[in-house]
């Protein structure tokens, strides 16, 4: 039996915000440079900058926060002033991780393929900490949360027919074996999401 009164869903603190945000970059900074190191490609934005780093030899950390400066465009029209903000504070913070990580962590041997199942799992948890606090990684992200809020299509799902469309490019760039493997993470990063974050299972917002 139902009493007839609802609750609002519980909103985050901005400390809960900040800390979240932290840490969901962290986790994709950490998973990009294990893709790096292992020549491996990610989805979304990020996978473009990886891509482009490999055929150009410019940095990621460069690459990702130029490619993302057009998305902001779309992001204060359809999702407002806070979340852009929020997320342009989250591109800046993985474009400098990843250059910090790069110089913090070394691997004497990495395996390709535990590279790709860790790296994609690390970065589908960073995302999905950024999702849950209304952030996003600019790009593709951006343009996924927005489908999924305005008609319901899941994130993650949305994000991995785009993703799959930048392994196809990346035919020429990287070797088959390496996109092969590139494979896996992206589907891994996307599962993460697709199964984590569904509309209506989690109600804490900002």
């Amino acid at each position: 039996m139902t009493t007839g009164t609802t609750t609002s869903p519980e909103r985050h603190s901005v400390y809960e915000d900040v800390i979240a945000i932290l840490i969901g970059t962290m986790f994709v900074a950490l998973g990009v440079v294990i893709y790096t190191k292992a020549v491996l490609l990610t989805g979304s934005t990020s996978g473009l900058a990886l891509l482009l780093q490999y055929a150009t030899g410019i940095g990621f950390w460069w690459l990702f926060f130029l490619i993302n400066l057009p998305f902001y465009v779309l992001a204060v029209k359809k999702l407002g002033w806070a979340f852009t903000l929020r997320t342009f504070a989250a591109v800046t913070l993985v474009s400098v991780l990843s250059r910090l990580t790069s110089e913090l962590v070394g691997f004497s041997h990495l395996d390709p393929l535990y590279a790709a199942v860790m790296g994609g799992a690390l970065a589908g948890t960073g995302l999905l900490i950024l999702f849950r606090h209304r952030t996003g990684l600019g790009g593709i992200n951006v343009l996924a949360i927005y489908l999924q809020d305005r008609f319901g299509l899941r994130a993650g799902y949305f994000q991995l027919a785009v993703d799959l469309a930048i392994l196809a490019a990346a035919w020429f760039v990287i070797p088959a074996d390496r996109l092969a493997l590139s494979l896996i993470g992206a589907v891994i990063v996307n599962m993460t999401l697709a199964i984590n974050h569904r509309p209506g299972r989690y109600l804490g917002v900002t």
